[in-house]
């Protein structure tokens, strides 16, 4: 049998060499001074070879260990190689390594990556280390309702998710979605919109609070663009000067930023154009420098930066936030009888018997009357003038 002291000290040769120990166990010692772990066995009367590691990390005992948790395999009858091809495969058909390879095929906006990998979390906790093909509806329901202390929206999204993650691994790796049938088994979400102002005559307010704020022009600056254009924040905050031909007066905004995955051309009214224009006198830096960049180097404003400067102004949580442009902008549209179609187009909303064919040039000219008029909508606010005769 070999000991300790023996290994340790066994050295390197010309040629390798072998140093048993007992029951099949054995140290290989390569000419470089490797040592490798082998257990030698028979298995339907042909001998093979299993690897137990490498000296110094598996240790002697350890390697021991494993010789005979590989016996007890053929004492079961089973091909110790073949159970390890197994296991080996079997950790890559977890919940977790499927749920990664998905998610790596996936084209989202960075602010829906970062939620999604946040949610992705959670499940991962709950049965990340679970081979896909064992997770039943018990299982995952278990799961769910364990994520569901964290809040109702976010067990639904962890079951959105979970659903598109067993869907992907049918037929191979899955033979069910149990997800799926988990449908009204979880507390209903409550749905909540973005605080919006939609009155036209308090809108007309905000917009003379924006004009006269008084914190960083770029700041200013986004959130009159954001009342002008009505793009999501994301949209707006991330935005690079490469993607605005002030000359054309239209910006548009690449698929892999946009909620839809498509596309999105913003026609710029006269006004978006007289800002953008300003504005680039201050922060362009080369084509592919950031439109709104933060005080941080290399980094856009952030969400909250806005939301800041919103509730700066006497705009809070619940009054009007970032993302409530699109609402104001939708009511007030709407309000001024423009065809619903144009207003939703240009909203990027998916629309049943639209998405099919919606293309970044529908309804392009339009949308570029319906952008200026919107402007010179807000102009006529600003001023206070009767709403329901503009």
């Amino acid at each position: 049998m070999l000991s300790n002291t023996k290994v340790k000290n066994a050295k390197a040769k010309a040629k390798p060499y072998k140093l048993s120990d007992e029951r099949g166990l054995f140290l290989h010692v390569q000419p470089t001074g490797a040592k490798w772990w082998r257990f030698k066995y028979l298995f339907a009367g042909r001998e093979k070879l299993l690897s137990l590691g490498t000296y110094p990390d598996t240790s002697l005992a350890l390697a021991r260990d494993k010789r005979e948790k590989a016996r007890r395999h053929l004492a079961a009858g089973d091909d110790p190689s073949a159970v390890r091809k197994a296991e080996k495969a079997a950790q890559n058909d977890t919940f977790k390594a499927i749920a990664e390879e998905w998610s790596a095929q996936q084209q989202k906006a960075e602010s829906t990556r970062v939620r999604d990998d946040r949610i992705l979390g959670y499940l991962y906790k709950e049965i990340g280390a679970a081979p896909i093909g064992t997770i039943d509806t018990a299982k995952m329901l278990e799961a769910l309702r364990a994520i569901e202390k964290r809040g109702a929206e976010t067990a639904h999204r962890a079951q959105n998710l979970a659903s598109a993650v067993f869907l992907y691994a049918i037929p191979h790796k899955a033979k069910t979605n149990p997800a799926a049938d988990l449908r009204g088994k979880l507390a209903a979400a409550s749905t909540k919109s973005h605080a919006a102002i939609t009155n036209a005559a308090k809108f007309g307010q905000l917009l003379r609070d924006i004009d006269n704020y008084q914190g960083q022009p770029v700041t200013r600056a986004a959130l009159q663009l954001i009342a002008l254009l009505f793009t999501r924040p994301g949209e707006l905050r991330q935005a690079l000067w490469q993607e605005f031909d002030l000359e054309g007066a239209q910006w548009v905004v690449p698929a892999e930023r946009t909620k839809m995955r498509r596309e999105h051309i913003v026609p710029l009214a006269s006004q978006s154009v007289s800002i953008l224009t300003d504005l680039r006198e201050l922060t362009y830096k080369g084509a592919e420098s950031l439109v709104f960049p933060s005080l941080r180097p290399r980094r856009p404003l952030s969400e909250n930066t806005l939301g800041t400067a919103l509730k700066g102004l006497g705009y809070d949580g619940n009054t009007h936030v970032a993302h409530g442009f699109r609402s104001s902008a939708s009511t007030l549209l709407h309000e001024m009888g423009l065809d619903s179609d144009v207003i939703e187009c240009q909203l990027a909303h998916a629309r049943p018997g639209v998405g099919g064919i919606y293309n970044r040039s529908h309804r392009l000219a339009d949308r570029r009357k319906m952008m200026q008029r919107w402007a010179d909508y807000l102009e006529k606010l600003r001023e206070r003038l009767d709403a329901h005769a503009i």
